[in-house]
């Protein structure tokens, strides 16, 4: 491509965004604002989405063995609990500690516990974490058929609804992100295509004179691309100056709640924010030029 051919698109870009100013702000304007809805709610499907994680990661399943069990039989018990393929993790609990933890969660009403120490009627325990939370239950029903298992509990119940929200909150997000990306195309798409009829008298005589089709859509395409460029940066702005805001916020009135703080992820989501506006402005300036041009 030479040089003047280049100056040329670059000029034309350029004067049909001077040309159309208030038309060009209503484009950056477009894009922004879809970009800053759909990174917004990228960033809340990343934080529902760890706080999922860290509700999954946090389930363990509490094996209660029965009271006639031996060393040798809680020691092989153990042993093939460790070689299951499911379990990640396996820490015994005997009645003795257990009466001490639970003394530590009363705390200063611990007293009422002092008649236990005598005659403990807590079971000996497993506490198992298995690899992956949807693991729990199937492996929960096998465990009750062990000859030394007195009971398994995991929070029947609890767990299910917890990884049926888990999954609705990854579906839901992945299905919002698909439709305001798809939304945005649009909407600068149909605000190139206003650029696009402005001008449809010269584009006719540009085709009517031999421009090809690519002569006449590149400077389209160019302006599609920075219009969109420009959205993407005032939306990457608000989004990562008004995110870390936030945490600051949160940090001091709510600090239970951890939000995703990790610089270098948001920093990548915002360089895939920038790099989907450019695409969206590309995309939006392609089909506004079907109608005028066809290949």
């Amino acid at each position: 491509m030479r040089l003047r051919t280049v100056r040329y698109y670059f000029c034309e870009t350029i004067q049909s965004i001077l040309r159309n100013s208030w038309l060009s702000v209503a484009s950056v304007g477009v894009v922004a604002v879809s970009l800053m809805i759909l990174g917004s709610s990228l960033l809340l499907v990343i934080n529902a989405s760890n706080m999922a994680a860290n509700l999954e990661s946090s389930v363990e399943m509490s094996l209660f063995l029965k009271d006639k069990s031996t060393s040798a039989q809680i020691k092989d018990l153990e042993d093939k609990l460790k070689a299951m393929p499911d379990v990640a993790q396996v820490e015994f609990v005997s009645k003795q500690r257990a009466l001490e933890e639970m003394k530590k969660n009363f705390g200063d009403k611990k007293d009422i516990l002092a008649g236990l120490e005598e005659k403990n009627p807590l079971p000996d325990a497993f506490r198992i974490k298995t690899r992956t939370v949807e693991q729990v239950a199937p492996l929960a029903r096998q465990l009750e058929g062990l000859a030394q298992v007195d009971q398994v509990r995991y929070g029947q119940g609890v767990v299910e609804k917890m990884l049926a929200f888990s999954r609705w909150i990854r579906v839901a997000g992945l299905v919002t992100m698909v439709l305001l990306g798809v939304a945005a195309v649009f909407l600068i798409a149909t605000t190139i295509r206003l650029s696009v009829f402005s001008r449809r008298k010269e584009i006719g005589i540009m085709k009517f004179i031999g421009a090809t089709n690519w002569f006449v859509r590149f400077p389209f395409l160019l302006e599609g691309m920075f219009l969109g460029l420009a959205g993407s940066l005032l939306a990457v702005a608000a989004i990562y100056f008004g995110y870390f805001t936030l945490i600051g916020n949160i940090q001091v009135s709510l600090p239970f709640m951890q939000l995703v703080s990790d610089r270098d992820l948001i920093i990548t989501l915002m360089e895939r924010l920038l790099l989907l506006g450019l695409v969206i402005g590309a995309a939006g300036s392609m089909i506004s030029m079907r109608k005028f041009l066809k290949a």
